[in-house]
């Protein structure tokens, strides 16, 4: 975590007023004097050596003290980050919502913060800028985000001192978690790094939310793995979810059910959105389609995977605008936490809402079809190699259910595949500096 923060409330280690010494006696002045005057001739040829010795430990500690990357950082004594924090948290329409979004630099953060601004909320954002996959992105996000007026705090989930600093701040009335560690086959690499996310974080942020005065509602991100092994489709959400395919999706299951414990004890209003393959501008480089894209306009060959019997694989595709509508109505038809505090305890005063619900397109398509979409867009030919799907936790069908969604929180996705990946190419061709005449072509 690049931020910093200093809560310790001693840290004033240098006295207001220098200390004075009176010297009332002349003979003792002359005699201190002269004591004075032999210690500085004794100890002259060492003054060199000592401011070398200062300068080496000048430079160590330019080098390797923690200090602020960006503007956004912050202490827990300065007034003007507390200003901006404030400014950017408060709503420019009347009766908006102030949102706190966790993971505000990754690709649906930042899409659903940009439109909860657009429509007047405030919004706070924080994100911890991993190298999970290529920084620059994350922060060319940022950067978006700072040009519509989004206040991103660059700090960690698992930091409780800035989060509750937070929300000392700003008394947020929602908040739209979206930090996570993503990816399925990652977690073979980096396990921990699942826990430390999608587990320690997400508890860390309960905490905070808990004790927060007022509660906020908690919309937050679960994802479609948890179906795991489900063979039963559409998926719907009273289906069971207790065979996870990856350690993601079981990270994402335990989070269903450490929400519940929250729901269930402190009062906190929760609803969970089990996103379905999110796509569009600004994506995960990561995902299928974006890595496509990146080895097709480089000439490099493809990797498809098949299931069992030479059967394609196939997702339900969801593009950006489809999931923020999604976030959006999920938010605004949140109801409040009923978690109080009463002789200096945090007590619930009656149950508090708990949802979940898909947010997919409802209409798979295969692997090989996507790719084939992409290459009319880009207008190449993509070079393909074909392979067995690994047993990496990836599962070979996924199907939304979203009666619940469209009933509930008006959700109705209305992009199809091709509409959405047209879009994505035009962004993909902008946003690295390829020739125009893909895009006016298109």
């Amino acid at each position: 975590m690049s931020m910093r923060i200093n809560l310790d409330q001693n840290d004033n280690v240098h006295p207001s007023t220098p200390g004075k010494i009176k010297i009332e006696n002349r003979s003792y002045s002359l005699f201190f004097h002269r004591h004075i005057q032999r210690f500085l001739a004794s100890t002259t040829p060492l003054i060199p050596w000592f401011v070398f010795i200062i300068s080496l430990i000048a430079i160590f500690y330019t080098f390797n003290t923690p200090f602020p990357t960006h503007p956004q950082s912050y202490s827990s004594h300065d007034i003007q980050w507390e200003k901006k924090v404030r400014s950017s948290a408060n709503p420019r329409r009347k009766d908006g919502h102030i949102v706190l979004v966790t993971g505000v630099a990754g690709f649906v953060g930042a899409h659903v913060s940009l439109a909860l601004v657009k429509r007047g909320d405030g919004v706070v954002g924080l994100d911890n800028f991993n190298s999970y996959y290529d920084p620059s992105l994350k922060k060319a996000r940022r950067d978006l985000l700072w040009s519509h007026g989004v206040f991103v705090v660059d700090g960690d989930l698992n930091d409780g001192a800035l989060l509750n600093l937070l929300f000392d701040v700003v008394a947020f009335t929602h908040v739209i978690h979206l930090a996570a560690q993503a990816g399925v086959r990652y977690a073979i690499e980096n396990p921990s790094s699942y826990i430390h996310s999608n587990i320690a974080g997400l508890v860390s942020l309960l905490e905070s939310c808990k004790t927060a005065d007022p509660q906020p509602a908690v919309i937050w991100a679960s994802s479609s793995s948890v179906y795991g092994l489900n063979e039963k489709v559409p998926f719907s959400e009273s289906d069971l979810t207790d065979r996870p395919a990856s350690l993601y999706a079981a990270t994402k299951k335990a989070g269903e059910e450490i929400t519940h414990t929250y729901n269930h004890i402190y009062g906190l209003s929760i609803t969970g959105l089990r996103f379905f393959t999110v796509y569009g501008p600004w994506g995960r480089p990561d995902m299928a389609y974006f890595s496509f894209t990146r080895n097709i306009l480089q000439g490099k060959p493809i990797t498809i995977y098949r299931g069992k019997d030479r059967v394609d694989l196939a997702r339900d595709f969801t593009y950006i605008d489809d999931i923020v509508k999604g976030c959006l109505g999920a938010l605004d038809t949140a109801t409040k936490s009923t978690g109080s505090v009463g002789s200096g305890k945090r007590k619930k005063s009656g149950p508090a809402m708990y949802r979940i619900f898909n947010l997919g397109n409802t209409n798979p398509v295969t692997v090989p079809t996507l790719v084939a979409l992409l290459e009319k867009h880009l207008k190449m030919k993509a070079k393909k190699n074909w392979l067995e799907m690994p047993g990496n936790g990836d599962v070979p069908y996924t199907n939304a259910n979203i009666t619940k969604a469209k009933k509930e929180i008006g959700y109705k996705p209305s992009t199809d595949l091709n509409t959405g990946l047209r879009k994505f190419v035009k962004w993909y061709l902008s946003y690295y500096g390829y020739s125009n005449k893909w895009n006016k072509n298109s």
